[in-house]
């Protein structure tokens, strides 16, 4: 038990260190994350951690204690992501069931694609990235380039066409 008396696993005293501590905690972990929602699921795992060990936590340590747990949870979450990266980056290779012939022509489809939707007139191609790449509706892409729906749907048709006559179905 702590020097002063206070108990930890009072609801009454772990309010009153979350209420001191959390802000600072948060600020803390954000500083490291640069990710409010990640500073802010840390940090409930900072409290959760001290809730379960409160009985084993003098108070006059509790600030310690806390900034030793966040820290050492920011980096076990700094550690898992790199394990997530490295297994994703190793079987995206790895993975691919298709033939060399299917990814050659799927390699060729996409750099016809990328070279159609290039030599697209200029209004034609914003309008098809808006719809297609960005999944804007009609009426919003009429509102972001300050223009009619007609003169949208107009693009949007124009750009089909060239695309349909260079590349077949879009």
């Amino acid at each position: 038990m702590s020097k002063d008396n206070r108990n930890i696993c009072e609801s009454k005293t772990f309010e009153v260190i979350y209420k001191t501590y959390a802000k600072e905690i948060r600020r803390f972990l954000f500083y490291k994350t640069q990710d409010i929602a990640a500073a802010e699921d840390i940090l409930q795992d900072v409290f959760v951690k001290l809730w379960g060990n409160c009985g084993k936590v003098e108070y006059e340590k509790v600030k310690s204690y806390l900034y030793t747990i966040a820290n050492n949870m920011f980096l076990n979450e700094k550690k898992h992501e790199k394990v997530v990266m490295k297994y994703n980056k190793h079987n995206v290779k790895s993975a691919t069931n298709e033939s060399p012939e299917y990814i050659m022509l799927e390699k060729e489809f996409m750099e016809k694609l990328e070279t159609t939707i290039a030599s697209l007139p200029e209004k034609q191609r914003e309008v098809f990235l808006m719809n297609r790449i960005e999944k804007k509706k009609y009426k919003e892409i009429a509102q972001h380039l300050d223009i009619s729906m007609k003169a949208v749907e107009k693009r949007m048709h124009q750009a089909l066409v060239i695309m349909r006559k260079e590349i077949g179905n879009v």
